[in-house]
């Protein structure tokens, strides 16, 4: 029987090859694009999960409240791990990791390591990060110890056993020994590294008693706790352990801490704190419901497809039915046929996904996948979910085909009844709803992306060279060689520039009312020449200039946002006032115009600004746009002459201000090509449905034509009935787009409105589509032969 289901199944689809072929390719297209959006849905939500006892495994959080603000950060004080260990026996053990970057050295080989991160011994107790050489419990337990993933360690070693070897870091020379090598890490990881240096490196020798700052934070702290425990359990006791450890501090600095327990499974997707490769959950929630709308449509293109093909087999259900065959055998001949459709999409879905992962891979900006093989248990999963499709989507046209009279349709009077057509008619309308939503978010999402690239940031990015110095002591003296290289414009120096990290702030500044407020307050180390060279405009007072020799101890430039937090209603009434930082204390002598020194993302926070050339590691110049080749290669030529023990590294501000947007920018690409793909889908359905009115109308046609219709009012009468189910899809799916993408751009201090031409414009776009695609059907019927389609009558 089954063997008989095949031939007749295989006969069919030979039979109709066009038909076959739209049938499959929507299905397959459907299926890849799911398999696709799955795998990295899945990608997302077993971030850190690789870890086997992630359950147990939380990241330390803070809130800092002093009297101008509350602080939400993601790092703690480097002597609250320590101290937790030692006071709460749930604990089983912890570690902090901060991130670093090194020079380091090995005979002529030399590589600036900027993926460098400081660890605690514990590190490979807490997670599952596998050594292939070296002894978890000791390898990043002695000061200037050194762990490399198999990918760094090959750069200085090749081939060669690196346990025991010597490197030399930073300018000094520090002699550091390698004590163990790791897989590499996870692509689903937050914390990612190449090498990793022993944190009593950094407590016990760079920084020395470190470990007793609690007013000091910079340390991303992770808590092991022991079976039984839970993270909300031991967070309640954490108020009075800072109390008991840290109370007398907080009240002398006027700034009170809250530790909180975020579970490390939800740090990546759900924390608002940030983390080292921060995702999305929204995004991961938007693209689960297009993938399950990209699947429901290719289901929804069959069902239409199927039944237009009605008319066709009703004569051969009517014969089997007269010589004897049941209803149910019938059902299960078409349901055969629809598994039969799914599995050879199936096949055509795997090898495209397969073909697509690498272009996928690049699109997501991360290694989804390494190909199909490491991805066969959602092969499988794909599998069974393609017999489902075939059974689920089958069994409605397998019920109208097998329910057909032999009498009714033998003698051609066959018509389908009013519930079937509203039915195909809803279900296209369905289509075409995602579709034009999806019309709607991508112009949504490109107008959005393009605000935030056009914007105007409020300081000069072009043509903007950056060399990092790593504070190397002869950096005054490259920076001042420069200077005579044509095609150089300026240069500065500085700690930091727009869109880099830049350290948060212990500050007094005295306020409208006379008095020292508190404040933690980002803080950019400049030199005299930095304002001018990245066109900051100053909204009051003066920038730093070197006649007034205070500039360079007691002078600090604040920016508006800053003045405001102290209650300044003008950029001038900030001028003059006292303030204390970090030791320094002095009086504000300029105010800047507010400009975007973080991403578009965040509102414009308070920013000061003091001379201190010890801080500023960034060279920033600027070129007049001529030559860039030949000016980079000259400055190349500079710091091989004055710093030849470093290598040469270089950026441009425009391209690094830029990545802040890269998660923003792929998932317009993703988005944009998953909504092509459904508009195709739906193009396919609706494709469909033509198909099946002018099948039922050919005779309808025949006559018009011979009363003297021309093909364009046969065209126009056609496509009319579609086009008005375009409009009611267009009516329906607006308003719902309108909700979903007003609440997508609230995640955007700085966001675009969503205009009327945008909806205008998919409105156009979606009739222009469908009318495209019915009148492709419709001019077709409208140019046969009346006699072809009248002389059965």
């Amino acid at each position: 029987m089954i063997k008989n289901y095949l031939k007749i199944a295989f006969r069919n689809l030979w039979k109709h090859k066009v038909f076959s072929f739209i049938n499959i390719m929507g299905l397959t297209v459907g299926m890849s694009a799911c398999f696709l959006i799955f795998l990295y849905v899945n990608f997302e939500l077993t971030y850190d999960r690789f870890n086997s006892k992630a359950d147990r495994i939380y990241r330390l959080v803070t809130d800092i409240k002093t009297p101008s603000e509350t602080i939400n950060t993601g790092v703690t004080s480097w002597a609250f791990a320590p101290n937790i260990k030692n006071d709460f026996p749930e604990v089983e053990a912890f570690t902090r990791v901060s991130g670093g970057s090194f020079l380091v050295r090995k005979g002529d080989i030399k590589f600036q390591e900027e993926k460098t991160v400081f660890a605690d011994s514990t590190f490979f107790q807490v997670f599952d990060f596998e050594l292939i050489k070296g002894n978890p419990a000791t390898a990043l337990k002695d000061q200037l110890s050194l762990v490399f993933t198999e990918k760094a360690a090959k750069k200085y070693f090749g081939d060669n056993d690196p346990i025991g070897q010597t490197l030399l870091l930073s300018g000094d020379g520090l002699p550091a020994t390698v004590t163990g090598v790791m897989k590499d890490i996870p692509e689903n990881s937050q914390i990612k590294g190449d090498m990793f240096v022993s944190m009593s490196t950094q407590t016990q020798r760079f920084n020395k008693g470190l470990d007793d700052q609690w007013g000091n934070f910079g340390a991303t702290t992770y808590l092991l706790l022991k079976p039984g425990t839970t993270g909300k359990a031991l967070e309640s006791k954490l108020p009075a352990f800072l109390k008991n450890r840290a109370g007398k501090l907080m009240d002398e600095m006027n700034m009170h801490y809250t530790l909180f327990l975020e579970p490390l499974a939800d740090v990546h997707l759900l924390s608002t704190r940030g983390s080292d490769d921060g995702g999305s959950m929204n995004n991961v929630y938007v693209f689960s419901v297009v993938a399950v709308f990209i699947l429901l449509i290719a289901c929804i293109n069959f069902v239409n497809l199927t039944t237009a093909r009605s008319v066709e087999r009703a004569k051969e259900v009517g014969i089997r039915k007269v010589v004897g065959a049941p209803r149910s055998l019938l059902a299960r001949q078409f349901i055969s046929e629809s598994i039969l459709l799914c599995l050879i999409a199936f096949v055509f879905a795997v090898i495209l996904s397969a073909a697509l992962l690498p272009l996928f891979n690049n699109l997501s900006g991360k290694i989804i996948s390494t190909g199909i093989l490491s991805s066969l248990p959602f092969v499988g999963g794909l599998f069974v979910a393609a017999i489902i499709i075939g059974i689920l989507a089958g069994s409605y046209p397998a019920m109208v085909l097998s329910s057909f009279e032999p009498v009714v349709v033998l003698k051609g009077r066959f018509t389908t009844s009013v519930k079937g057509i509203l039915l195909r008619k809803g279900l296209v309308t369905f289509q075409f709803g995602i579709s034009i939503a999806l019309i709607i978010a991508t112009i949504v999402v490109f107008t959005q992306m393009d605000y935030m690239r056009n914007r105007d940031l409020g300081f000069s990015k072009d043509q903007m060279l950056i060399v990092n110095s790593q504070g190397d002591p002869k950096r005054e003296a490259f920076k001042e060689s420069l200077k005579g290289i044509a095609g150089i414009k300026s240069t500065a120096a500085s700690s930091s520039v727009p869109g880099g990290g830049n350290p948060g702030a212990y500050s007094e500044i005295e306020n409208k009312s006379g008095d020292l407020q508190i404040a933690n307050l980002d803080l950019y180390f400049v030199d005299f020449d930095y304002i001018t060279q990245f066109n900051l405009k100053m909204a009051a007072g003066r920038p730093f200039s070197r006649t007034f020799g205070t500039d360079t101890t007691q002078a600090m430039v604040i920016n508006e946002a800053a003045a405001r937090l102290f209650g300044y209603s003008s950029p001038e009434q900030a001028i003059g006032r006292r303030f204390k930082q970090w030791g320094r204390e002095g009086k504000i002598v300029g105010v800047i115009k507010d400009f975007h020194f973080r991403s578009l993302q965040e509102v414009i926070k308070p920013l000061t600004m003091r001379i201190e050339p010890g801080g500023s590691e960034l060279i920033s110049v600027k070129i007049d746009g001529g030559d860039t080749k030949a000016i980079v290669a000259a400055v190349e030529s500079k710091w091989k002459t004055i710093m030849p023990d470093r290598p040469f590294s270089y950026y441009f501000m425009d391209e690094f201000f830029d990545r802040q947007y890269r998660s923003e920018e792929r998932f317009e690409k993703l988005f944009f090509n998953f909504a092509i793909l459904a508009i195709f889908i739906s193009c396919l359905g609706l494709l469909g449905l033509a198909s099946y009115s002018t099948a039922q109308r050919t005779k309808e046609i025949g006559v018009r034509k011979v009363m003297g219709a021309s093909v364009g009012s046969i065209v126009g009468l056609l496509s009319k009935d579609f086009l008005k189910l375009v409009l009611i899809a267009f009516l329906i799916a607006s308003p719902v787009a309108y909700y979903g993408m007003y609440k997508w751009l609230q995640g955007f201090a700085y966001r675009t409105d969503i205009h009327w031409w945008i909806f205008a414009a998919a409105a156009s776009l979606s009739t222009l589509i469908a009318f495209g695609t019915v009148s492709f059907q419709s001019i077709r019927a409208a140019l046969m032969n009346p006699v072809k389609s009248l002389r059965s009558e």
